[in-house]
């Protein structure tokens, strides 16, 4: 049998595999090091070092040759943590190196390795417990931290030890807590000083967090697995900070988070040479960020800054840091997020800051757009000029490095590397599908909208599938091809595919992203209603009896609430993974956007798809991971108890052993073939008019 998309994107792990990946440039620019696997369906990454003068690669490490790796022998701690992340390959997923790449650590299985990168290319195994996740190298490069079970430990040529314990059922040191890595960006829970003497750790206890179990109904012998999950309107984890030396002593930070303080999350840490060790803090409601430094020997807190909004400060990648002396910050400046240096904005009105990635003494390396559509790399100097790095369509990033600038670029030809000019080999597939999305900018609210249509058609009314993502902090609508690989598949079984990027979305201002304030579920329905009708209205390709939504996480929410709510515009849904009951999700990202359900519980009724349940008339495939710790399936579960006590059919298809991220490849490749015969059968389609 031949290879199908389906098949194919579920083999390449989404086009993943065989792509150069988390890159890094040595301070003084003498080397490069990335991840990538051996091909375009080889999910396990090996580390590489590239000479940026001549652009040879060397393989450091090759994960077969130092062990062998599946997924029964990571530790449960780096499976969680993978989920977090999003992590869907395999073998060495992520690395830390000294600034000059001189030294590098990983951990395969949990085991802790160090590669020496500036003598003779040796890959070490550490003394370990077998079990550590989370590795950091000193800045001798002669130890690694680690983390191990609820402790911190430290492998080096003392031997194996650990640094800090105390912990209990619910008390853990060193790693992130959950909103932390799910929504906060904050992954880890350790730092260097950076004179090797300290260790930075977070001491987490999640004894106040609501216990949730989740099963695996297949296996009705297994015992539940437990998490501390923070629902909305309920107590977060409690995290401390304190500074321990290598013989263990330890002094707290005194941060002003705990059940007495002003700030609830710990969002931020940079502790970097020559720079003060810096926090960002926010308050519950997120309407407060404070920028504090702390003095490693008393650990005090000094208040150097602090950003006040009446809706919610945005937590920027990047954001805070130093610039020779100065503090580099991102905020809003009327309807533009720019870059503020000291508290005075720096980048000019119109350009949408997105990320801060690097500074050099000759200016501050950004990712901006001046249109939604395209994310450029540019540098804004001290006076606030602007020159473009890398740009021309597409979304770009860069990391910079010793003079030297390694570019990412992915647009509508595919994705590529460059380093000084020269590509870096990818190994990954050519997908079988070739999008080449219309562009639109349609409604009165001027509505960034993309349409595909199958190869080769001719011109014949087609039944539109609506596939938008629609929530905050994701855009579907860019000039890059990964956007739309399973929708130019789904244009190919016959369909017109709109996406569009309403109310909510990132890279248009702080007022579009604003406009979902208290309201998740009007403004971003609104929005899909009225691109949709636009383009239908000047494209007679596009059969508006005939309209199915499409979508997974926010995207599934956003498809239940489009059958519920306007069945005069759909006609069937497939909702993966939905949001259904936003208190059942989870304080930080809830909370931004609704409120404390205390305090806003309108919010919270107006966005409750369980309420609508007796308003559906069209059908609707509901989908979801039963393993799944981000979006519960409990979300699923409860609207189809609602829906069963309403009297309204619809079908529910349970993913036993199966998380939000959907990794398993049969699973991934059967889920589009499930899709697309519902949505043929939803809309009374003949599959062989594909």
């Amino acid at each position: 049998m031949g290879d199908t998309f389906p098949r194919q994107s579920a083999r390449t792990r989404r086009f993943t595999c065989g792509q150069p990946r988390s890159v890094s440039v040595a301070d003084d620019g003498r080397r490069v090091l990335f991840l990538r696997s051996d091909g375009g369906d080889d999910s396990v990454n090996c580390l590489w070092v590239l000479d940026p003068a001549t652009g040879e690669e060397r393989l450091v490490a090759d994960p077969p040759a130092l062990l062998r790796e599946d997924g029964d022998g990571l530790p449960p701690a780096e499976l969680e943590r993978r989920e977090r992340t999003r992590e869907l390959g395999s073998g060495i997923v992520a690395y830390d190196a000294l600034p000059d790449l001189a030294r590098a650590c990983f951990v395969l299985n949990g085991r802790v390795f160090l590669a020496d990168l500036d003598g003779d290319g040796r890959v070490v195994e550490m003394s370990s417990s077998g079990d550590a996740f989370d590795p950091h190298i000193s800045p001798d490069g002669m130890s690694v931290a680690y983390v191990s079970g609820r402790g911190i430990r430290i492998t080096g040529p003392a031997g194996d030890h650990r640094l800090i314990g105390g912990a209990t059922e619910t008390v853990s040191w060193g790693s992130a807590e959950f909103v932390a890595a799910e929504e906060m960006g904050r992954t880890r829970g350790h730092w260097w000083a950076p004179d090797g003497e300290q260790v930075l750790a977070t001491r987490v206890d999640v004894g106040g967090v609501g216990e949730w179990w989740i099963s695996s109904p297949v296996e009705p012998a297994a015992p539940p697995r437990s998490v501390r999950y923070p629902a909305a309107g309920t107590a977060n984890a409690e995290v401390g900070l304190a500074l321990v030396t290598l013989d263990g002593a330890t002094t707290d930070v005194h941060w002003g988070g705990g059940p007495d303080g002003e700030f609830e999350y710990l969002a931020g840490i940079r502790w970097a040479v020559g720079e003060p060790l810096t926090l960002t803090v926010q308050t519950r409601d997120q309407r407060t960020l404070a920028v504090l430094t702390v003095d490693p020997d008393s650990g005090d807190t000094t208040e150097h800054y602090r950003i006040i909004d009446e809706h919610w400060v945005e937590l920027v990648p990047g954001s805070p840091r130093w610039w020779e002396g100065s503090l580099l910050t991102v905020e809003d400046r009327a309807d533009t997020r720019c870059l503020f240096l000291d508290g005075e904005a720096l980048s000019p009105d119109g350009l949408q800051v997105r990320s801060i990635l690097g500074v050099a003494t000759s200016g501050v390396l950004v990712q901006a757009s001046t249109d939604p559509l395209d994310v450029d790399v540019v540098r804004v100097g001290r006076d606030g000029s602007v020159e473009s790095v890398s740009a021309g369509g597409g979304v770009r990033s860069a990391v910079p490095g010793g003079g030297l600038v390694a570019v990412s670029l992915s647009d509508l030809d595919g994705t590529l590397l460059e380093v000084s000019g020269r590509p870096v080999a990818s190994l990954a597939e050519e997908p079988l599908v070739s999008p080449r999305p219309g562009f639109h900018v349609v409604g009165e609210r001027a509505i960034r909208t993309a349409v595909l249509f199958p190869d080769d058609h001719d011109g014949s009314p087609l039944p539109v599938l609506v596939d938008p993502y629609g929530g905050p902090h994701a855009q579907r609508v860019q000039r890059t091809r990964t956007q739309y690989l399973t929708s130019q598949w789904f244009a190919d079984q016959g369909f017109a595919v709109v996406v569009a990027d309403g109310r909510g979305t990132p890279g248009r201002g702080p007022a579009w992203e604003r406009a979902v304030a208290g309201d998740l579920a009007g403004p971003v329905l609104d929005d899909q209603v009225d691109a949709l009708l636009a383009m239908g209205a000047t494209d007679d390709r596009l059969d508006l009896s005939r309209v199915a939504l499409r979508g997974w996480s926010f995207g599934g929410y956003l498809a239940a609430l489009a059958v519920l709510r306007r069945p005069d515009v759909f006609h069937a849904a497939v909702a993966g993974a939905p949001v259904t009951d936003w208190c059942l999700y989870d304080t930080h990202y809830t909370e931004r956007y609704l409120g404390h359900p205390d305090t806003n519980p309108e919010a919270y009724e107006r966005t409750d798809l369980c309420a609508d349940a007796a308003s559906l008339t069209r059908p609707l495939l509901l989908i979801h991971g039963m393993a799944d710790d981000n979006v519960l399936a409990a979300h699923t579960l409860a609207l189809s108890r609602a829906l069963l006590e309403a009297g309204k059919p619809h079908s529910v298809l349970p993913l036993s052993g199966v998380t939000h991220m959907t990794p398993q490849e049969e699973v991934a490749e059967n889920l589009l073939l499930v899709q697309l015969d519902f949505l043929r059968q939803a809309l009374d389609l003949d599959p062989s008019s594909a």
